[in-house]
């Protein structure tokens, strides 16, 4: 049986792909039987203050949080201002751009109650990026931190969909704020069906063109009701902190959507360094820690001496984690990381492991609920022990908005992530490497072509190549290759201007932080860059 979509407009549904291109979904276990009709919003927050845990903490923050209710009244406020003075109708797309403190969370929530589809945009991200995205996903209405408005602003003139802007944090007579300080606390939830686009969470891809990932309703119950559960054994007394961003769906998990699905609190930070995260895990007794391989292996060297006896489960993701930075944590605190893969078209983490079961050097097995293989260039299975492309199935699966690169992500109902992995006889997946130019360094990902046509625009630059390399702190940066125009000099001020002038074009973390000036870049015959070459040097 299916649902009536609730949704007026029928973008996000026109621009699924064809159902013959979709993974095979794997739906039998009792957790993920979901109803026809569904709304996460309701799930996650309304039945969490129905239940009684409306006077418990929901968000702990420096500068104060809010309770369950709290934030459910402040959600419903939100909801109102979208429908009533921004004009939402289901299915409408709403841009958020903000750091991880209450309101970008009570914006989330307030776009999946009046049934829009929320496009969350990472803080660091600029007027370039935020045009592709909203060109993309033809988005309409946005809501964002004030702090956040100028590269927004820089990005309307070339967004002629985006006709209803509104900031928080601002003292404006019509902002958000004030709009909400006149809204109703309560609002009647739209009734969507449970694959209704709920989010559309974009990634850069190898090539920096944006791929926008569309995940359901179902699919929000389905990521916290599968690695959590499995893995993570929460209950209503945990305190879950960290640093992915909520924009990102690793962040839209473990720091709101894990903790309130048991009814427990989490603690939004908007910016965190190894040394303030050890701060924030003692400060507010954190029990739950969400980072990346490079936080750890930071914190590692920080800990000692540390209060940090509240802390129970640390999980790991966003690149791979390096055998020598989980002994060296375990070393330092007794705690053994809980390692996973996930990726956006996934929507979160779907191999790990408990760390009462963790194979040093694997990343871990397939989670109940998730089957995973390693394939050929043929696609067929490989035996243990030999390296191919990692292909996995379950619950959630990927469905890119309008784009040809689904044919390349989903082969014969598997999701083919990109990441080179060999399978040992126990089911146990050991990574490799990454099978496409992507680059991940620090858990974020970075398209090398991206950062190479950022280089290009400089009037210095003749040709380049960006690849991974090697680095002991961070696992891999991000190294260009640059041949220079006659008459500029190859000298250290000349890599300083062009780190900075790829900050000021791009997202800064995104940056080169090794180039190497060379005479010539290796090319086929054809004129097409070998990146294999650059990486092999």
């Amino acid at each position: 049986m299916k649902a009536k979509s609730a949704h007026l407009d029928t973008f996000a549904r026109d621009n699924l792909p064809p159902r013959s291109q979709w993974p095979e979904f794997l739906l039998e276990r009792p957790e993920f039987r979901y109803p026809l009709r569904m709304n996460c919003a309701t799930e996650l927050l309304d039945k969490m203050v129905s239940r009684g845990f409306g006077h418990r903490p929901l968000i702990r923050a420096p500068d104060g949080g809010c309770t369950y209710t709290e934030l459910y009244a402040q959600a419903n406020r939100i909801a109102h201002v979208l429908v009533r003075d921004m004009g939402l109708k289901p299915g409408n797309r709403v841009l958020l751009r903000g750091p991880n403190n209450p309101m970008m969370a009570a914006c989330w929530f307030a776009v999946m109650k009046a049934g829009g589809v929320c496009v969350a945009t990472m803080p660091l991200l600029r007027a370039k990026e935020l045009t592709e995205i909203v060109q993309k996903a033809q988005i309409g209405l946005a809501l964002c931190d004030k702090r956040l408005a100028g590269e927004l602003e820089a990005a309307r003139p070339a967004c002629p969909t985006l006709q209803g802007v509104k900031y928080w944090y601002d003292d404006a007579r019509d902002s958000l704020d004030a709009l909400c300080m006149r809204a109703p606390q309560v609002f009647a939830n739209v009734d969507t069906a449970a694959d209704d686009v709920a989010l559309i969470a974009f990634t850069s891809g190898t090539t920096g063109r944006p791929k926008g990932t569309m995940h359901f309703h179902r699919d929000v119950l389905a990521m916290c009701d599968a690695f959590p559960r499995s893995c993570l054994g929460a209950a209503k007394d945990d305190v879950f902190c960290g640093t992915p961003p909520l924009a990102f769906t690793f962040g839209l998990g473990g720091m709101l959507a894990f903790p309130m699905r048991v009814g427990a609190s989490t603690v939004l930070v908007e910016k965190l360094t190894p040394e303030t995260l050890l701060e924030t895990i003692q400060r507010f007794k954190a029990t739950v820690c969400f980072t990346a391989p490079t936080m750890y292996r930071a914190m590692a060297g920080l800990a000692r001496g540390q209060d940090l006896r509240t802390l129970k489960k640390c999980v790991s993701a966003g690149e791979a984690l390096p055998d020598a930075t989980r002994q060296l944590f375990r070393e330092a605190t007794g705690i053994e990381i809980i390692d996973g893969i996930g990726s956006t078209e996934m929507i979160h983490i779907f191999i790990s492991h408990t760390p009462e079961r963790v194979r040093r050097g694997a990343t871990g097995y397939a989670i109940p609920g998730y089957r995973a293989t390693v394939l050929d260039e043929e696609g067929n299975a490989c035996k243990p022990g030999v390296v191919g492309r990692l292909a996995v199935k379950g619950p959630t699966g990927c469905r890119y908005l309008a784009d040809d690169r689904q044919r390349n992500y989903v082969q014969n109902g598997w999701n083919v992530t990109g990441d080179a992995y060999l399978m040992d006889e126990d089911g146990y997946f050991f990574y490799q490497a990454r099978t496409d130019d992507m680059i991940i360094s620090a858990g974020y990902n970075i398209a090398g072509p991206e950062v190479e046509g950022a280089l290009l625009a400089h009037p210095a630059v003749a040709e380049c190549g960006v690849v991974g390399a090697p680095d002991a702190e961070r696992g891999t940066i991000v190294k260009a290759y640059v041949r220079l125009k006659p008459g500029n000099d190859k000298s250290e001020a000349m890599a300083k201007q062009l780190q900075e002038h790829v900050r000021n074009v791009i997202a800064p973390y995104k940056y080169p932080r090794a180039i190497e000036f060379v005479d010539a870049l290796p090319r086929t015959e054809t004129g097409k860059l070998q990146r294999f070459k650059l990486r092999s040097q």
